[in-house]
């Protein structure tokens, strides 16, 4: 398919309830507002196609950048392209899911995760803290650097209540992480949730809750999945 051809799928997708909710989220025009079953639905014509992907990254449409976070070929994406699309990852959706999930999927997600949150743009550093946390739903805990992250945590941690908004979200989430995918850092992680407390965030209206970390971490215990890893960041 090209990029025209695409596009005008995308369109035929479009709902105006999704678009409506996407944009209580954050969404801007121009987009369609298409449902993520529809995108894999274009996705499997298209299949991967990296060069496809970053013309559709490109359109700006919330949409195509979307599905170009899971037409991408991982095995082409560079460290260069990565900082490209996070700079131009203007909402949540796509700073805090789309992105990250192709940095990890490329072998890059610790490498820019670590550079990300260092940053002043609050949409960057969310999307770093988002890059860490799918980080380690995916890598063997043997090849993780468990000091590393215990550091993260404390900084979490001890930073959260005072970082930007879409940070202290994402933020929430590692903690989270934590907790669920390195069992060496389960008893800490839920110490750092039980010490964080609840999580305060400007969500827009919409009806989207922080999740309470310790709840959540403790229910991933208690339903045997601590430790349990995912195949893929991209889903």
């Amino acid at each position: 398919m090209t990029l025209k051809e695409v596009m005008k799928e995308l369109e035929s997708y479009g709902n105006p309830s999704t678009k409506k909710v996407l944009m209580n989220h954050g969404a801007k025009e121009p987009f369609f507002g298409v449902k993520v079953a529809d995108l894999k639905k274009i996705l499997k014509k298209t299949k991967t196609n990296h060069e496809l992907a970053l013309q559709l990254y490109d359109t700006g449409n919330s949409d195509a950048m979307y599905l170009a976070g899971y037409m991408v070929d991982e095995n082409k994406v560079t460290k260069k392209m990565l900082n490209d699309w996070v700079k131009k990852a203007y909402w949540q959706y796509l700073s805090e899911y789309a992105v990250p999930w192709v940095a990890v999927d490329s072998g890059f997600g610790l490498e820019v995760g670590l550079e990300w949150i260092e940053s002043k743009d609050e949409t960057i550093q969310a999307a770093g803290w988002a890059a860490l946390s799918s980080y380690l739903s995916v890598t063997s805990n043997d090849e993780i650097d468990i000091q590393q992250i215990e550091i993260l945590l404390d900084r979490a941690q001890k930073n959260l209540h005072e970082s930007p908004n879409r940070a202290r979200y994402t933020m929430n989430g590692f903690i989270i992480a934590v907790g669920s995918y390195l069992p060496e850092l389960h008893d800490k992680a839920l110490s750092a949730a039980s010490a964080v407390g609840k999580v305060h965030v400007d969500v827009g209206g919409t009806a989207c809750k922080v999740p309470l970390a310790t709840e959540y971490i403790k229910k991933i215990k208690d339903k045997g999945r601590l430790g349990k890893k995912r195949k893929m960041a991209r889903c």
